[in-house]
């Protein structure tokens, strides 16, 4: 025992402890949460009208008196068991705007829908994959010495692809200022799309409401350039959202010259500094509107909400844009295992934060996510269901759910998180196997569903 590494002593010793199969149970239950809650307490289900106990769960019985349940954190560098069921429910909740399911019709899969991507706007060349990278009929340098293009052929996982050109001339300022007013400059293009689609059939913007409803799911995804852009599904609705049929004239064409038009126009203005100025914040010139087509022809739906579920569970730091935590000093910027790139774009969040006309930003607090601010996956409340239903339609699959007209009565306290070394590495060997058997599961309903069509 004592040539084994602690780990592994750790892992035995739970092993052989007299409740390690229900401890396993709970870690199985869990899905091999990397760093679960512990919780203390007990829930009592009374009927509604006797007042009878109908169940009674208390931790008493458990090991260490204590419950664990899924930390529920969304990226997968932190925990990967939490991030392949969050990705999960994305899919289903992107999907169900798509398809319909999840108390939504199946008809809005006929309704006018794009995926549409916007980007950030250029703040200075950077090292891009390509053939050549920037080549330049004339050679020459910028003011600061450097030259002004590349001549190279860059491997797509290069280092040098996504840096500056030159440090220099990049604009640093306004590329964290950009991010922290992203979803600002989100909010303004929904709102000009809208009062686009109106003016574009005769109406009034106010009474755009009564006639259509705009509804979208969108998630931000960082560049090799550390900026952020948009993936977003947009459907065009009746004024019920998506119990309505859209009016006749809301076709897709229509939605797609209003969202190219909207991409372009919209901007945003940052509060004047007298260190900085005052900016226009626009998005850049790529923009990409693609119809969604129930036919088939175009995008595909699923593969739309595959796409928008992998990118949901990155964190910052598996994009190389940043770090899973937050930092909290110029130190932490200073030693956090990151390019020189992206190190300065913190430097700028954390000097632009102490000025007393961005205090409201909170820039400090979000330099680990060099400004952005906004949540990574947002939607409209009638696009499609809710996290919180499909957790809730979990639950009751598996048993835990409510019971119908009953009392519910809950007494729970936190008493701590994580796992132990050993317990880490059991629940990693839990998760590894749980995420076998499902691709096991898939391949298995794959195979059938080629069998059934051939």
């Amino acid at each position: 025992m004592r040539q084994l590494s602690e780990t592994d002593q750790d892992a035995i010793r739970i092993a052989q402890g007299p409740m390690f199969s229900r401890w396993l149970e709970q870690i199985t239950a869990t899905g091999g949460c990397s760093h679960p809650v512990h919780l203390s307490g007990s829930t009592t289900t009374l009927d509604g009208v006797t007042g009878e106990v109908v169940r009674h769960y208390d931790t008493h019985d458990e090991p260490g008196e204590r419950l664990l349940v899924r930390c529920r954190n969304r990226r997968a560098t932190v925990c990967p068991a939490c991030s392949r069921l969050h990705a999960g429910d994305t899919y289903h909740l992107v999907r169900a705007g798509l398809f319909g399911g999840k108390n939504v019709p199946d008809s809005v899969r006929h309704r006018p829908r794009l995926f549409v991507t916007l980007t950030a706007p250029s703040f200075g060349p950077v090292h891009r994959p390509s053939e050549r990278c920037r080549p330049r009929r004339h050679s020459g340098v910028c003011e600061h010495g450097r030259p002004i293009g590349c001549g190279a052929v860059h491997a797509p996982d290069a280092a040098v692809v996504g840096q500056p050109i030159c440090v220099d001339c990049y604009d640093y300022t306004a590329h964290v200022l950009w991010h922290a007013h992203a979803s600002k400059l989100w909010d303004r293009f929904v709102i000009d799309v809208r009062r686009r689609l109106a003016s574009a059939i005769g109406l009034v913007q106010s009474r755009f409401a009564q006639h259509a409803r705009l509804s979208f799911a969108r998630v931000a995804e960082y560049q090799k350039r550390a900026a952020v852009h948009v993936h977003a599904v947009i459907r065009l609705d009746g004024p019920n959202g998506p119990d309505d049929e859209p009016p006749a004239w809301g076709t897709a064409e229509l939605l797609t010259d209003a969202v190219n038009a909207s991409a372009r126009r919209v901007l945003f203005r940052t509060p004047y500094s007298q260190a900085v100025g005052e900016l226009a914040l626009r998005w850049g010139a790529q923009i990409d509107a693609r119809p969604l087509r129930a036919d088939g022809n175009g995008t595909g739906d699923d593969a739309v909400a595959a796409y928008v579920a992998k990118y949901v569970t990155k964190g910052a730091s598996e994009t190389g844009a940043g770090t899973d935590h937050a930092l909290t000093s110029w130190t932490d910027i200073e030693l956090a295992r990151i390019s020189e790139h992206v190190r300065t774009l913190m430097r700028t969040c954390w000097r632009l934060g102490g000025l007393s006309e961005y205090e409201h930003l909170n820039l400090r607090s979000w330099a680990h996510t060099l400004g952005y601010r906004g949540h990574i996956l947002t939607k409209s409340r009638a696009y499609s269901t809710t996290y919180a239903a499909l957790r809730a339609e979990r639950a009751r699959h598996t048993g835990h759910g409510d019971v119908d007209d009953a009392v519910v009565e809950r007494n729970w306290r936190y008493v701590g998180s994580g796992l132990t070394p050993g317990a880490a590495l059991i629940a990693a060997g839990v998760a590894e196997d749980l995420a076998l058997s499902r691709e096991i599961a898939h391949e298995q309903r794959s195979g059938s569903l080629r069998e059934v069509g051939s």
